[in-house]
């Protein structure tokens, strides 16, 4: 790999990379927004500035990165193995600040090592307790398992106005399995598509985890959060 970098560093074309994790950023920074609103709803209005502090600086790094001027918009799957591998640190360190911020996890490591186990979908985590943690973060620990099952690009490509002929390379390094091909001719519509059929795997989903035998209650927020973990793994 190291090999590899050293021949191919100068031949990436960085400002369209840096492009698509300033636009990555700034999905971050919408989707900061719906823990906010959690938070709201369950009077935790001291983790308010937790997520708005994450929410300014995810959005101020966006900015100044998706506004770069590109000299050329063509880049090929180097490009995009590139800029799937930044993108998901930038978004998994970005991710962790509200765990940190919030002191409900004190190290910093352990909080990257919770956001990319969300990202990544692969269940692990370093909390003995995991219900100890308030709504807002628990919501926001589960909705990264949600992002991360379709993948992070996927859903820049889906909602962001970035899409070329080039963006397959992105969908090829973002999505899991040894091919990957578009359901319809333009790839922004593919992937909302896939979208709209995982959105609807995740209220399926919710709507078994509520029909539980009679005598076990389940609250509409745990199902809620169990449907978008159980989502991302059945997808992934």
């Amino acid at each position: 790999m190291t090999f590899w970098l050293n021949r191919n560093i100068n031949k990436l074309n960085w400002r369209v990379i840096l492009n698509m994790i300033g636009f990555a950023l700034i999905a971050l920074s919408g989707l900061l927004m719906l823990p906010v609103i959690v938070a709201l709803r369950y009077r935790e209005f001291h983790l308010l500035s937790p997520f708005l502090i994450t929410i300014g600086v995810c959005a101020l790094c966006g900015l100044f990165l998706s506004r770069l001027k590109v000299k050329r918009n063509a880049y090929f799957a180097r490009d995009g193995m590139i800029a799937v591998g930044l993108v998901w640190i930038c978004v998994s360190f970005f991710g962790c600040l509200p765990f940190y911020f919030s002191g409900q996890i004190p190290a910093l490591v352990d909080c990257f090592f919770e956001t990319v186990s969300g990202f990544t979908t692969t269940g692990a985590t370093i909390l003995t307790d995991i219900e100890s943690l308030s709504k807002s973060l628990l919501f926001w620990r589960s909705f990264t398992h949600w992002i991360g099952g379709m993948g992070v690009l996927v859903f820049v490509l889906a909602f962001l106005p970035k899409n070329n002929e080039h963006t397959m390379h992105i969908m090829r390094a973002e999505v899991p399995g040894p091919t990957i091909s578009k359901l319809v001719s333009r790839l922004k519509t593919t992937a909302m598509i896939l979208y709209a059929l995982y959105m609807a795997c995740r209220s399926s989903t919710r709507c078994a985890i509520r029909l539980v035998p009679p005598g076990r209650v389940v609250s509409p927020f745990t199902a809620r959060a169990s449907a978008r973990t159980a989502a991302c793994i059945s997808k992934s």
